[in-house]
C-alpha cells in the first residue's frame, strides 16, 4: 500500500481562473486542506508510524511553506505535483517546462529535492515522461494502464510507474463545490471505505499496487479521516502488506531485473508483462 496525499490547497481553483482568488468562500474551502487537514492526517499516521507520500504544487509550498515544512519534519516523502496545478497535456512545451521548473525551484527554497511526480489531473502531456527521466526523476504516479508497478522506458531514460486509479481517489467520493465545479458528490465515507476496503482486499490476492490518492481539503474532514484509520487499521492487521512511501516502492521497482518494462508510447501502449504477480506478491508482502 502506498498512501499519497496531494495538498493541491487553492492551486486547483486558481488553476481554473485566477479571478477565485478574491472569492473568499472558494478560498477558505481550499485553505481548510494546509489549515486543518494535512496536521489531522499527520496526527493520524503518527497514530500508526507509517509514512506516506504528499504530492506538493509549487504554488502550495509558495503559500504555505510551513505546512511542507511539517509534513517534512514528520519523515514523510514529498514529491513534485507541478507548480500551478494545470494540465500539463494542455500547455506548450515552453510552458510546462517553465511550469516543471518553478515547481522544483519552490520544493527546493524548502530543502526538498523531489524523486517523484504525479501530473496534475492525470494529464500529462506526451513531454512530461521524458522531462522527468532528463531530471534524474526515479518514478511518476500518473498512468492508468495497470495495476502493478512497471518500468517506463523513455528516450531519456527510465522511470517506475506506479499506477494510480480514480478507484482509489476521494475526488469521485467526496468532491463537491459549486463554482468552479470541480465535483459534486458528497458521498458517506462508510461507502469510500467499503470502495477501497473491497479493492486493497482484491490486489492483496492478485499481488497488485494499491495506491491511495487523497487531498487534505476533501479527506481531512473528521469522519473521512475516521475511515482512513479503518482503511489502514485492516491493512495492518492484514500482516503482510506493508505500507511504503512511493519512492521506496520505486526502489524496489527499479532493483528487480524480473521488472515489468514498457516502453513510451503516446498510443497503442505495450501490454507485455514480465513481472508476474505473485512474484510481485511476494516481494511487497
Amino acid at each position: 500500500m502506498v498512501l499519497t496525499f496531494d495538498v493541491d490547497a487553492e492551486s486547483c481553483v486558481l488553476a481554473e481562473d485566477a479571478k477565485y482568488a478574491s472569492h473568499p468562500g472558494v478560498m477558505s474551502h481550499q485553505a481548510y486542506g494546509p489549515q486543518v487537514g494535512v496536521p489531522r492526517i499527520l496526527a493520524m499516521l503518527a497514530e500508526f508510524k507509517v509514512r506516506a507520500t504528499f504530492f506538493v504544487p509549487g504554488r502550495t509550498a509558495d503559500t504555505w511553506p510551513h505546512v511542507v515544512e511539517a509534513i517534512a519534519a514528520e519523515g514523510h516523502e514529498i514529491a513534485h505535483h507541478s507548480y500551478a496545478h494545470r494540465r500539463l497535456v494542455d500547455m506548450s512545451a515552453d510552458e510546462e517546462r517553465r511550469d516543471f521548473d518553478d515547481g522544483m525551484a519552490a520544493l527546493q527554497r524548502l530543502g526538498v529535492v523531489p524523486v517523484g511526480h504525479r501530473s496534475p489531473l492525470s494529464a500529462p502531456s506526451v513531454r512530461t515522461a521524458n522531462m522527468l527521466a532528463q531530471h534524474g526523476f526515479r518514478y511518476q504516479s500518473t498512468l492508468m494502464d495497470d495495476d502493478r508497478p512497471y518500468l517506463l522506458e523513455t528516450t531519456d531514460g527510465v522511470l517506475a510507474e506506479l499506477p494510480p486509479h480514480w478507484i482509489l481517489d476521494d475526488f469521485p467520493q467526496y468532491a463537491f463545490l459549486p463554482d468552479p465545479v470541480i465535483g459534486t458528490a458528497v458521498e458517506s465515507p462508510r461507502k469510500a471505505l467499503e470502495v477501497w476496503s473491497l479493492e486493497i482486499a482484491a490486489m492483496r490476492d492478485l499481488g497488485c499496487l494499491f495506491v491511495l490518492c487523497n487531498h487534505p481539503f476533501l479527506s481531512g474532514r473528521p469522519s473521512r479521516v475516521q475511515a482512513l484509520r479503518e482503511l489502514i487499521g485492516t491493512t495492518l492487521d492484514y500482516g503482510d502488506v506493508p505500507i511504503l512511501t512511493a519512492a521506496e516502492v520505486a526502489e524496489r521497482v527499479h532493483s528487480d531485473p524480473e521488472a515489468t518494462r514498457k516502453p513510451f508510447q503516446t498510443t497503442g501502449r505495450s501490454t507485455e508483462h514480465r513481472l508476474r504477480s505473485e512474484r510481485w506478491s511476494s516481494t511487497t508482502r
